[in-house]
């Protein structure tokens, strides 16, 4: 198996590159290498994928300095980096993010949250933490909506013990210390007169019972981290940087708190021809100067395929033509928006000399004197 090439060198761009440098690299080399623009050419389609590969790490930030650090081996899920996250899956072409990264705050042990431990009552209810996670997806996916599945991390109540931390048919003691509270309350002499205080108690360390005999799956904990599998749909319309929201796929909450949500945010991967403004798609589109003189019919990528677009005579260079319904769906609503094509007029280098005295010949018809000899501009009169 051939070795990977450096992502660097994969986009052309150097190790301190700016993330918008990285994304006009990889525009230019998916761009030049589009399977639209060279079918069945299999070496441009091994590059295009590489840019891709290459594009999803360099464009994240923390999977690119796990990248500068381990190199290739960071998202290799048997080097033992822990870039491959959660039960090895960072690799997969989905694109959904090292899931190493994103449990590392859970701001206690079970993520419940919750308040200070002076005030809250640790029995009380307390509603599971979110999970925040990445998606990234293709420009056509993000226009048309798809389905991908994901593995998330997260953590529920354990299955053995329903919850409660202790061994099947056991059940926990109330702290004798605290009364089941968690907070004890101390008196102290002060120069201002006595001053009490709360403090979570030592004996049970703030849960306000005693587990003698804990869960072996959960070790009294009362929940275990699991991956989970979901299918999650993406709607059609949706647009980078925009979040999907899966209400109670979040963390468990403690005590019968419900569990908290699961928050995708979605990247949406550049596309080699087409730019997207709302439900608008621009794209550039070269002619010829002949075409545009005298005009023609030419072909224009759509993402429904290529569509034929009428270029009048005398088309000016930079003129835009509106070809309706053929931009993104409306996300709340039915209808698309339009594909915006400006025209670029394209110069031709290397003339042939019968082609050059043709432009000659044309030149003179328009008063102009573009001999080797003469002047540029209209001829003297």
């Amino acid at each position: 198996m051939a070795e990977k090439r450096d992502y660097y060198e994969v986009l052309g761009v150097k190790k301190d590159a700016t993330a918008d440098e990285i994304k006009k690299a990889y525009r230019k080399v998916t761009k030049e290498n589009h399977p639209d623009l060279h079918p069945d050419d299999k070496a441009a389609e091994e590059r295009f994928k590489e840019a891709n590969e290459a594009y999803e790490v360099l464009s994240d930030e923390e999977k690119r300095k796990k990248y500068d650090q381990f190199g290739h081996a960071a998202f290799d899920p048997n080097a033992g980096f822990g870039g491959g996250g959660f039960d090895g899956f960072s690799g997969f072409t989905g694109g959904f993010g090292d899931f190493s990264d994103i449990f590392s705050s859970f701001g206690d042990i079970f993520g419940f949250g919750g308040g200070s431990a002076q005030t809250r009552n640790p029995n009380a209810p307390r509603r599971g933490d979110n999970i925040r996670t990445q998606l990234n997806i293709s420009f056509e996916e993000a226009a048309f909506g798809c389905e991908k599945e994901l593995n998330i991390p997260r953590i529920e109540p354990c299955a053995d013990c329903k919850g409660t931390g202790c061994a099947p048919g056991t059940t926990p003691e109330v702290c004798p210390d605290c009364k089941g509270t968690g907070q004890v309350r101390t008196t102290q002499r002060t120069p201002f007169g006595m001053a009490q205080t709360m403090s979570p108690c030592s004996k049970c360390h703030g849960s306000g019972k005693i587990i003698h005999q804990p869960c072996k799956t959960c070790r009294g904990m009362g929940s275990v981290r699991r991956a989970k599998k979901m299918t999650v749909k993406v709607p059609a319309g949706i647009d980078d940087g925009q979040t999907i929201s899966r209400q109670g796929y979040g963390n468990a909450g403690a005590n019968g708190g419900p569990a908290g949500d699961l928050l995708i945010t979605v990247i949406v991967r550049p596309h080699a021809i087409f730019e997207r403004d709302g439900t608008s798609i621009l794209m550039e589109q070269d002619i010829s100067y002949a075409q545009a003189a005298l005009g023609a019919e030419v072909e224009v990528p759509t993402l429904d395929g290529k569509v034929k677009l009428t270029i009048p005579e005398g088309t000016q260079p930079g003129a835009v033509f509106r070809l309706r319904g053929k931009g993104v769906p409306y996300l709340r609503g039915s209808g698309r928006g339009d594909q915006f094509v400006s025209v670029n007029i394209k110069v031709p280098k290397n003339l042939t000399g019968a082609q050059k005295e043709a432009l000659r010949h044309f030149a003179e018809t328009m008063g102009e004197d573009h001999s080797k000899s003469g002047i540029f501009g209209k001829k003297k009169k």
